[in-house]
C-alpha cells in the first residue's frame, strides 16, 4: 500500500488534476468512519468526486482502495456505505474501460484490498444496515467476486428500479 506520505502521490492523478490532496482526505476519513447524512458531507464528497468521478477513475483512485479498505476493517462501529462502494464502483469503472492501466506499483495492494472487501463485510455483518447499505454490500461482494456486472447494477439500483422490478414494469 503507497504510504500517505510517499511523493509518487503527486505524480497520481484524479478528476482535477495532481492527487497531492488524497492522502490528507483519507486522513480525515480515517478519524470519522461513521455513516454520513449527506451525499455531500466531507471527506466523501471530494473523494468521490475526484476518484470516481462521473463513473470515469484515474490512477490515484487505485492507490486509494487499499487505504479506504483498511479504514473499514478497522473501524468498530457502523461505517459509511461508501467504504464498501466507492472500492466496487472504481473497479466496475476500471473493467469497463473508465480507467487507466493499474500503475505497476499499485497493482498488488489495490487487488489484494478488493479481496479483502469480503472481510470488511464479515466485520461489519451484525451492524445494522439501511438500504443503501445493503445496496454496497451487494456491489462489493459481486466485485470480490469477479461479478462486475452483477457489482455495477447493484451500484445502480434505486428505489425506483427496485419497486419497478417488483411490479414486472421493464418497459
Amino acid at each position: 500500500m503507497l504510504g500517505l506520505d510517499d511523493p509518487l502521490w503527486a505524480e497520481l492523478t484524479h478528476a482535477y488534476g495532481g492527487a497531492s490532496d488524497i492522502p490528507e482526505l483519507l486522513r480525515a476519513l480515517a478519524a470519522r468512519t461513521v455513516p454520513t447524512k449527506s451525499v455531500t458531507e466531507e471527506p466523501w464528497f471530494t473523494l468521490w468526486s475526484s476518484l470516481c468521478h462521473q463513473g470515469d477513475v484515474y490512477t490515484a483512485s487505485y492507490a486509494a482502495i487499499p487505504h479506504i479498505v483498511e479504514i473499514a476493517s478497522t473501524a468498530m462501529w457502523p461505517i459509511d456505505f461508501s467504504f464498501l462502494e466507492l472500492p466496487a464502483a472504481v473497479e466496475v469503472a476500471r473493467r469497463t474501460g473508465r480507467g487507466p492501466e493499474i500503475p505497476a506499483v499499485l497493482t498488488v495492494a489495490y487487488h489484494h484490498a478488493l479481496e479483502r472487501l469480503i472481510d470488511v463485510i464479515g466485520i461489519h455483518l451484525k451492524e445494522v444496515w439501511d438500504a443503501p447499505m445493503l445496496h454496497s454490500v451487494f456491489a462489493a461482494l459481486a466485485v470480490s467476486k469477479d461479478d462486475i456486472a452483477t457489482a455495477e447494477a447493484m451500484i445502480n439500483l434505486d428505489s425506483d428500479w427496485i419497486e419497478r422490478i417488483r411490479n414486472c414494469d421493464f418497459d
